[in-house]
């Protein structure tokens, strides 16, 4: 459905340009959901620019089912771009905002009003097509933006941090909702968020940016168990991310020795031990574990992120809310081989 091919934009004048996107290749196939992840600054909304024909390419080249969008206005594109803001017209009910594509298109007006009956029945606002804009709530407006963008079939659907503006309740719910419309829809969809919780609901598949390039990009399950790097492990919020030496089954951290899985690279590497790989028993634990104090506790629903000390080096871990241990309590702790990944040394 869609190419990009070493996709690059650049900012400023000859002397002292800012390259925004360096060389991206990528690919979504039909009926996918992929989320571009990464931090302000990464290139993630001009990639979406660039696809919509609203940013100018400094080069490489974008493909929509084969052809070279050089020169395609963005109205000739046949793609549906929705906004973090939503961008909908104050001045018209939510059935002009969900037609307005269509009435650009020249759709009659009986088809009009039967498509946007369908689109408000689709996103949950049947009924609400006479209702003011002003009378919605966010959430509301979140799915007459999704109505406007979907009105027209668009081949592919662009979404800029479509959830950004609501509560964390709502985005959680919205985020399933969508999930399940895209799929009885087929609708090919290219998200971008910085909200790594709301990429892995929604996608198929989760692409994370770093300075304008590509940093890794897999399943969600395949990103989350074996990250790329350690800026990609750091991004989504690790923090047991250290170098180490690996020997054998071994590595030399500054925890101490880890177990390491079989296979693992050789030699100076970056080590992630996950916060569940960090077994905490009472006391100094079992011989040859490591002897931690309790710097900081963390309330999280189900779990208690707990923060430890091993001489200057911090560790976190996760432990059952029954059994966290106390602030300034003297802790052993082991590692569990399978919750320790092997990255590329830090560039």
């Amino acid at each position: 459905m869609l190419s990009l091919a070493g996709v690059t934009v650049r900012f400023g004048d000859r002397k002292a340009p800012r390259t925004a996107l360096d060389a991206v290749d990528l690919e979504v196939a039909e009926h996918e959901i992929v989320c571009v992840l990464g931090p302000s600054g990464s290139g993630k909304s001009t990639l979406l620019r660039v696809v919509a024909g609203l940013q100018e390419l400094s080069g490489g080249r974008v493909l929509l089912d084969g052809a070279d969008q050089a020169g395609v206005p963005v109205h000739r594109r046949g793609v549906g771009l929705m906004f973090q803001d939503h961008q909908l017209f104050p001045q018209r009910d939510v059935g002009g905002n969900v037609a307005f594509g269509l009435r650009m298109r020249g759709v009659s007006r009986d088809e009009q009003a039967r498509r946007v009956e369908e689109l408000l029945d689709l996103v949950g606002l049947p009924g609400a097509g006479r209702r003011a804009v002003s009378a919605l709530s966010g959430g509301e407006q979140q799915r007459v933006a999704l109505a406007r963008a979907l009105a027209p079939r668009p081949r592919l659907l662009m979404l800029d941090e479509p959830l950004g503006q609501l509560d964390r309740s709502l985005r959680e719910r919205l985020v399933a909702e969508l999930r399940g419309l895209f799929g009885r829809l087929g609708t090919t969809v290219l998200a971008v968020t910085h909200d790594q919780g709301e990429a892995f609901a929604l996608a198929d598949r989760v692409v994370v940016m770093r300075d304008g390039r590509v940093a890794q990009s897999g399943t969600p399950l395949e990103v989350w168990q074996r990250p790329a790097s350690a800026f990609v492990a750091r991004f989504l919020g690790f923090e047991n991310v250290v170098p180490a030496t690996v020997a054998g089954s071994v590595a030399d951290t500054p925890w101490g020795r880890v177990p390491v899985p079989a296979g693992s690279s050789q030699g100076a590497v970056t080590l992630l031990v996950r916060p569940g790989g960090v077994r905490v028993s009472a006391g100094s634990g079992e011989p040859g574990a490591l002897r931690c104090v309790v710097a900081a506790r963390t309330f999280r629903g189900s779990r208690v992120g707990v923060s430890l000390r091993a001489g200057e080096a911090l560790l976190e871990a996760e432990c059952e809310v029954g059994g966290a241990p106390r602030e300034g309590e003297v802790v052993g702790v082991t590692f569990a081989e399978d919750e320790v990944v092997v990255l590329p040394p830090s560039r």
